[in-house]
């Protein structure tokens, strides 16, 4: 298939697929809290490409949800083209992705990330991930929540869920901390076995998002908190804010590839603490 055609398929899925979780959200959230979108450009002296985050603030449901797409194109910076697969003889690289970070009004609800992309340089590969960050343990719903993703990924490949959820406990670290980001998930990148499958998988990974986040948030959306169980999340948010500007390497490859800064960094909680 020519790399242009699949360019185009991948990056219409991810809008596609933004449009659904944007609109499945505000289905859930059924407020007057909408999401304030906007559009931006990679470079404003030449055609680099760009795209569009949407960000849903102070909801009854949602503290903070941001949905952002992004078709960028153009030339690796020197520093960052060496740790690139095919960019170290050639800089030029396309990338198109989806990623959405959800933080909740009620703490015994956990924060929910997922994002997929599709980078090409000399090579190409798909990359991404689902993770689930709760502030208090409940183990009925790790168990249901991993179940899901392997049922997910067994569809696809048998080998894939151990390969990618060892891969997320081991990305998912805080190593200042000795301790994990939160329950795991799964996490994969430089995935190049065929297009179609390769594809298909990422395209399940989305629309299995959407079936998880559907499922927690029914399930505690009424459940009772306390002011005790908000001071968690507030901590366990601090963690995670640490985690997004020292580690995430999708933060350091937005920034470093002059992505728009807020589209970013709308990963942060809109309030987190310390002790």
């Amino acid at each position: 298939m020519d790399l242009e055609i699949k360019k185009d398929l991948v990056s219409n899925w991810f809008k596609i697929l933004q449009n659904a979780i944007c609109h499945n959200i505000n289905d859930i959230e059924n407020s007057k809290a909408e999401f304030k979108s906007t559009s931006w450009k990679r470079s404003n002296r030449k055609d680099e490409g760009g795209g569009e985050y949407r960000i849903l603030k102070n909801g009854k449901v949602f503290d903070k949800v941001g949905v952002n797409f992004s078709k960028v194109y153009g030339n690796f910076p020197k520093q960052l083209k060496k740790n690139i697969p095919g960019a170290n003889k050639d800089p030029r690289f396309w990338a198109s992705g989806i990623s959405v970070v959800m933080h909740m009004k009620n703490p015994l609800i956990p924060a929910m990330h997922f994002n997929t992309r599709y980078i090409c340089t000399k090579h190409d590969w798909f990359g991404g991930g689902i993770d689930v960050t709760p502030s208090k343990n409940d183990q009925n719903e790790k168990n249901e929540f991993h179940k899901i993703l392997k049922m997910m990924c067994n569809r696809h490949n048998r080998k894939y869920y151990s390969k990618y959820k060892k891969w997320c406990d081991e990305y998912f670290y805080l190593p200042h901390r000795k301790e994990p980001r939160g329950i795991g998930g799964i996490f994969f990148d430089y995935k190049k076995d065929s297009f179609e499958k390769d594809f298909k998988f990422v395209r399940d990974v989305g629309v299995t998002f959407q079936l998880i986040f559907n499922k927690i948030i029914k399930k505690k959306i009424k459940k009772k908190w306390t002011t005790k169980d908000k001071e968690l999340q507030y901590i366990k948010r601090g963690r995670y804010t640490e985690f997004n500007l020292l580690y995430d390497r999708g933060t350091k490859f937005g920034l470093q590839t002059r992505g728009n800064v807020e589209g970013i960094l709308m990963s942060l909680p809109p309030l987190a603490k310390w002790k």
